[in-house]
C-alpha cells in the first residue's frame, strides 16, 4: 500500500505501499541525531501524538492454501494531511478493491490498482476490502504469511507508525506454529483457537511472517 507523497509507510506483502507528508512540527523536533536510518526498533511507549494506524484483518479459507488468496480488510487512520496522495498495491497481488469507509477526505476513488486520494483533511480515515494473495506452501505442509516492509519514512529518516494484524483461521486443522519476529517489548502477538495477531509501534522497517502448520484429517 503506498500513499504518494513524502512520508512512506509500506505494506508490500499485503500488495502495497503508503507515503505521506511529515508534519511540521515532527521534523522540527526530530533532531538529526535522533533520526532513525531504518534500523528496526520497537517502542515501549507510543507517541503523544496522532500517528499513522495501519490495521489489518486477514481471512484464510481453504482455497487460499491452493492459491495463496486471502481476504482483506484494511483501514489507514489518522493518515496525514496533504492535497494528494495515493494509495498502490501490488498488481500481481491484488484484486476486487474497493472502498467501504472514507472519513475526511475530499476526494477518493479506486483506479485500477491504486486508490486516489485528495485534499486529505486530519483525522483522516480510509478503509478498503480486498483479496490479497500474501500466503504461501513451504512443501511440508506448512504455510506462511509474510508482510511488509512496513515503513513510516521521510527523506532518510523513520519515523513511528503503529501497525495492527488479525489473521482469522477458517480452515479445520490449520494451526498457528511461530512469528517471526517473536514477541518481544514493543511487539505484542496473541493467539486464540482459530485466530493470531500482532499489535506494534515501531521505526524503521518491519517485516513479519506468520507461519502455521495444517493438521493430516481423518
Amino acid at each position: 500500500m503506498t500513499v504518494r507523497t513524502l512520508l512512506a509507510c509500506t505494506l508490500l506483502a499485503l500488495a502495497g505501499q503508503s507515503m505521506a507528508a511529515a508534519s511540521e512540527e515532527e521534523l522540527f523536533f526530530k533532531s538529526t541525531l535522533e533520526v532513525n536510518e531504518g534500523v528496526l526498533t520497537f517502542l515501549t511507549t507510543p507517541p503523544t501524538n496522532p500517528t499513522h494506524h495501519h490495521q489489518n484483518r486477514l481471512t484464510i479459507f481453504p482455497s487460499s492454501l491452493d492459491d495463496g488468496w486471502v481476504k482483506l480488510e484494511q483501514c489507514h487512520e489518522h493518515i496525514d494531511a496533504v492535497p494528494s496522495s495515493q494509495i498502490v498495491y501490488r498488481e500481481d497481488r491484488i484484486r476486487d478493491l474497493r472502498l467501504t469507509r472514507v472519513e475526511n477526505i475530499g476526494k477518493v476513488w479506486v483506479q485500477g490498482h491504486t486508490v486516489q486520494m485528495e485534499n486529505i483533511a486530519p483525522a483522516a480515515l480510509l478503509c478498503v476490502l480486498a483479496q490479497t494473495r500474501a500466503l504461501s506452501a513451504d512443501g511440508n505442509g506448512g504455510y506462511t504469511l509474510s508482510n511488509g516492509p512496513y515503513m513510516r519514512r521521510f527523506l532518510d529518516g523513520y519515523y513511528p507508525m503503529r501497525v495492527s494484524v488479525a489473521v482469522l483461521l477458517r480452515v479445520p486443522g490449520l494451526r498457528y506454529v511461530a512469528i517471526d519476529p517473536p514477541a518481544q517489548d514493543g511487539f505484542a502477538v496473541y493467539q486464540d483457537t482459530d485466530e493470531v495477531g500482532y499489535d506494534t509501534w515501531f521505526e524503521g522497517e518491519l517485516n513479519t511472517h506468520i507461519r502455521f502448520t495444517k493438521a493430516v484429517q481423518p
